[in-house]
């Protein structure tokens, strides 16, 4: 990474206990049909804390990440962005949010990061960034060039701003997607296993930005399956399993000290892989 990249550094953790949580979701369940992913999940991502979700293929991690960002309809529990309640209507299966304008201004304050970079091919790297933000946010050009421009140095890749996504290695890929999700400036990062699609040389790009933003004190919660990140990383780690949290605590305790038979099998797995 050049020499605007992000720089590792000591957390800048905010200490205001008084705030409310960025990200507060309280019972929450979703099903497909006759099955249950979700089966009453409490999580909370204080401001500037990092929250780590791991757990086995299937155990609910991804859905819960796509539950709090409205992309996918719960069918109970509550959801708080910010401090503020998310408002439905229906019941079960036909629980949608109740008000369109409270849906767009919740996803504009939590920009996700998934797994297949998802950027658009008919775009430069810096159109990419800069595409939300002109077309949601609606913010003058010029401003959103100059900070599309600033969080492309931020995550290594300034000097892509003019290439194509098929140009890029996957680890430059994937960074061009945080530096679009940042661009939307929002209150908290989800990212969906951000590095498994990636090899490890390339994960290790990655994993050098989530870090750093972790340490500039950015809410974030992590869907990962890496869980040496997640150890580094997170301030808070939760282990999912069959659509439960099984246990939970700081990564030291989680991964030092693992109370659940599930949760030592699940460790021990990821170790021998």
């Amino acid at each position: 990474m050049g020499s605007t990249a992000l720089q590792s550094g000591k957390r800048c953790v905010p200490n205001d206990t008084n705030r409310p949580p960025v990200i507060e979701i309280k019972d929450l369940h979703k099903s497909y049909g006759q099955l249950e992913v979700l089966k009453g999940v409490d999580v909370s991502a204080p401001a500037g804390h990092v929250l780590a979700m791991i757990g086995s293929s299937g155990s609910g991690k991804s859905t819960l990440l796509r539950c709090c960002n409205l992309l996918e309809d719960s069918q109970q529990g509550e959801i708080r962005i910010n401090g503020e309640d998310v408002r439905w209507k229906g019941q079960g299966p036909n629980r949608r949010p109740a008000d369109h304008a409270q849906l767009v201004r919740i996803r504009t304050n939590l920009s996700m990061v998934f797994q297949q970079f998802n950027l658009w091919a008919h775009m430069t790297v810096l159109q990419n960034v800069m595409e939300a933000p002109l077309t949601v946010l609606r913010r003058p050009r010029a401003e959103v060039e100059e900070t599309a421009r600033r969080y492309l140095d931020k995550v290594g890749i300034g000097d892509k701003a003019e290439a194509w996504p098929a140009q890029l290695s996957g680890g430059q890929q994937q960074r061009a997607a945080i530096a679009r999700a940042l661009a939307m400036e929002p209150k908290a990062l989800l990212f969906d296993e951000p590095t498994s699609a990636l090899d490890p040389e390339l994960e290790q790009e990655v994993v050098r930005v989530i870090k750093s933003l972790a340490e500039e004190g950015r809410t974030m919660i992590l869907v990962t399956h890496d869980m040496k990140m997640a150890q580094d990383v997170a301030d808070h780690v939760v282990f999912l399993h069959q659509g439960k949290i099984e246990e939970e605590g700081p990564p030291a305790q989680l991964f030092g000290r693992p109370e659940t038979a599930r949760l030592r099998q699940f460790l021990s797995a990821t170790q021998a892989a």
